[in-house]
């Protein structure tokens, strides 16, 4: 006879199978679907959302939670699957079923929207379903904030990275912006007096795709369970065992898409390597947002970027470009180096350096709190992005949507919550780095000849083979020191201002 704890793991192995069904095709509908079809898949995806909300809050899972909490014979990692399951559970249970689905097909069709009225501009177009959005989930964010007992705010940030609370947000927001504008300005006057060569030429898409793939599969991106395709907006999407990644590519330059193709990867890898003896249980998923940034920053920013990996990266990027390229000295490794890090103000997030990049975040941050709290009405976030834009990094987004507060998929999918993990897995991400430099210091010159081993040893026994053992907090403090700015702060430092 099956114990209770037994019951829930069958239960969500079956919820996890069906989640893997949503979510690859939710990545064709990104990447392959024809834009008629929209519709349908929309009403399928509503659908099968409902089978698993009904999976997941049926009454037995309550009485059986009830019982396995109590299981003396229970070991750690099924304790923590037990607490995982019953997060779940309280964010299914809280959110009716007709309003799980409501909110499923607005954000499809606000997301379909925004693919076609940003590259038009059109704020007044596009604000009617953002609105629809925003109402619900913000209902939907009440009624869980009500069940768990937290701030509106709070509640959303649960649901992306588990362990972060508005405070702790705050707090370390504004401990960056103490620092960020000054460091700005010294980092742009310093790279003033550096000469840059930017390279000259047309890049094919098929020369960019050979590359993305030679240097995925370099820092050990698995083919056989994961693939590389085009999107609108780059992402991470599919299953643990069928990763599949996303870029953009421009004929008119090559680095962007290439980061953009690294960063994925950090994400994918960390998907491949997570757990397979807690494959479609909760705890061996990865441990939230923060933690999933982490890991494609620490692949982007700490690695990819980094002197040592363009040295390594320089010859295969002349390999596949030298003969596109006007000024082939502008492909040398040194200089590969410097365009990797050069910084400037500019307007898009995900073309943002990381010096930048965190201003763009709070920014968003602040807004998507207003906004979830009620103190900011859809209709006035162009000016306040605007005035904010202006404040943080000295530009005007006036009249200007589609690179300004229209720019991101995310409020279009109603992701409010999510952003502040963007900033917090650049800071964890510069806390791990640091730990790996400490307990292997020869770390870089073997990232120089092309050899990662040494990083994904130490994220398989650290961060990747954790699952969800431990929320975000509680993972960073055990495998490093408590969350802090202070590595950040030291790697931007000795990167671009020693």
């Amino acid at each position: 006879m099956m114990t209770s704890y037994e019951k829930l793991e069958a239960r969500f192995l079956q919820i996890s199978r069906l989640n893997d069904a949503r979510s690859i095709l939710g990545w064709d509908e990104a990447v392959m679907m024809p834009t008629g079809s929209s519709d349908s898949r929309n009403q399928t995806l509503a659908e099968l959302a409902g089978v698993i909300q009904n999976l997941s809050i049926s009454p037995e899972i309550g009485d059986w939670l009830g019982e396995a909490e109590g299981d003396p014979q229970l070991l750690p990692a099924q304790k923590a699957n037990v607490r995982e399951m019953k997060r779940i559970y309280t964010e299914m249970t809280a959110v009716p079923s007709e309003l799980n689905q409501k909110l499923v097909v607005a954000r499809m069709t606000s997301e379909q929207k925004w693919r076609t009225l940003r590259g038009q501009n059109d704020w007044a177009g596009f604000m009617p379903y953002m609105e629809e959005v925003l109402k619900l989930t913000r209902e939907a964010t009440r009624l869980l904030a009500e069940k768990r007992g937290l701030s509106l705010y709070d509640a959303a940030l649960s649901t992306f990275s588990n362990g972060l609370t508005t405070q702790v947000v705050e707090k370390l927001f504004t401990e960056i912006k103490s620092f960020l504008p000054d460091t700005i300005n010294a980092v742009l006057h310093k790279q003033k007096s550096e000469t840059v060569i930017m390279p000259e030429g047309s890049y094919p898409i098929a020369a960019q795709k050979a590359l993305a793939k030679e240097l995925m599969g370099a820092v050990g991106f698995n083919f056989e369970n994961g693939r590389l395709d085009e999107s609108h907006h780059p992402f991470c999407g599919g299953t643990q065992r069928d990763v599949r990644i996303t870029t953009r590519y421009s004929e008119k330059e090559f680095l962007s898409a290439l980061m953009g193709v690294l960063h994925e990867t950090g994400h994918a890898m960390y998907e491949q390597h997570l757990p397979l003896k807690w494959l479609g249980q909760p705890v061996g998923a990865a441990a939230g947002m923060a933690i999933h940034e982490s890991q494609s920053l620490l692949m982007e920013m700490q690695v990819s970027r980094s002197a040592e990996f363009m040295h390594f990266a320089g010859p295969a990027i002349r390999k596949h470009f030298a003969v596109h390229t006007k000024n082939p000295e502008a492909l040398s490794d040194e200089n590969l180096a410097k365009l990797v890090t050069r910084v400037k103000r500019g307007y898009i997030r995900v073309d943002a350096d990381e010096v930048t990049y965190p201003a763009h975040v709070i920014l968003r941050f602040e807004l998507e709190r207003d906004l979830l709290e009620d103190r900011l009405q859809v209709k006035d976030v162009p000016a306040a992005w605007n005035e904010k834009m202006k404040a943080y990094l000295g530009l005007s987004t006036e009249g200007n949507y589609k690179d300004g507060c229209m720019q991101d998929v995310h409020w279009p999918a109603g992701l409010f919550g999510y952003f502040p993990a963007y900033t917090f897995g650049a800071i964890i991400a510069a806390q791990f780095f640091a730990r790996i430099e400490q307990v292997r210091p020869g770390v870089r010159s073997e990232i120089a000849k092309g050899n990662l081993s040494g990083v994904q040893s130490w994220l398989t026994d650290n961060v990747w083979s954790k699952g969800s053992e431990l929320t975000t907090l509680d993972l960073v403090t055990a495998v490093s020191e408590p969350l802090s700015v202070a590595s950040f702060r030291a790697h931007i430092q000795k990167r671009y201002l020693s």
